[in-house]
């Protein structure tokens, strides 16, 4: 409620990631092989985190776009989108085979590219201009994990992107955060499984 309630007084362009539309519709588009059971614990968050929103709340997410172009300076425009310019579900990750980048970006080399959905910051060049991801704010962890020893950590990630006289200039950054009191905020907010969230915060 809090991030929707900044990013309405903010009034700034939003993009639909996949998250958003789930929470939105209960519709899962990804062929993610998510087991029944988490499926059902992802349904009852779901639902207490609709319960925390009003109906102004719902219609300004419901008008994310699925792509942004931003213009930057004569010479340069950013396409932001969430997973890909044609999915909020594809997935790029820092490793990923050049065919499988060129097939996602390959055809928006015009542009300076930024997405998301992977949580993992990285760069990477695209013809003569590049492609970004800013890293996530509100969950940062590492792919090189085993699924059942998942950790997140306790910082935010994102990027500052700035472009004058034909030049752009791009800074990762990380801030850290006081997982402590996420700790308390998770446990005071009433939200379903709670506990289970938390545990990749505590080692």
């Amino acid at each position: 409620m809090a991030v929707v309630q900044r990013l309405r007084r903010l009034n700034c362009p939003t993009v639909m990631g996949n998250a958003d539309a789930w929470l939105l519709s209960g519709v899962e588009t990804a062929d993610e092989g998510i087991p029944p059971e988490r499926l059902k614990k992802m349904g009852e968050i779901r639902e207490w985190s609709l319960s925390q929103l009003n109906t102004e709340d719902r219609e300004f997410i419901a008008n994310f776009q699925p792509t942004i172009t931003l213009t930057l300076d004569k010479n340069h425009d950013l396409l932001c989108f969430h997973g890909s310019p044609d999915s909020f579900d594809d997935i790029i990750l820092p490793a990923a085979p050049h065919e499988d980048f060129h097939k996602f970006l390959g055809t928006y080399a015009e542009h300076i590219l930024t997405g998301g959905h992977t949580h993992a910051q990285q760069i990477r060049r695209n013809g003569e201009l590049f492609f970004f991801n800013p890293g996530s704010v509100g969950l940062v962890y590492s792919h090189n994990q085993p699924d059942d020893q998942f950790h997140a950590d306790p910082w935010a990630e994102y990027a500052i992107l700035s472009a004058e006289n034909g030049n752009t200039n791009l800074e990762f950054r990380r801030v850290p955060f006081d997982a402590q009191e996420l700790i308390r905020i998770y446990r005071a907010s009433g939200r379903p499984f709670a506990e289970e969230a938390l545990a990749q915060y505590q080692r």
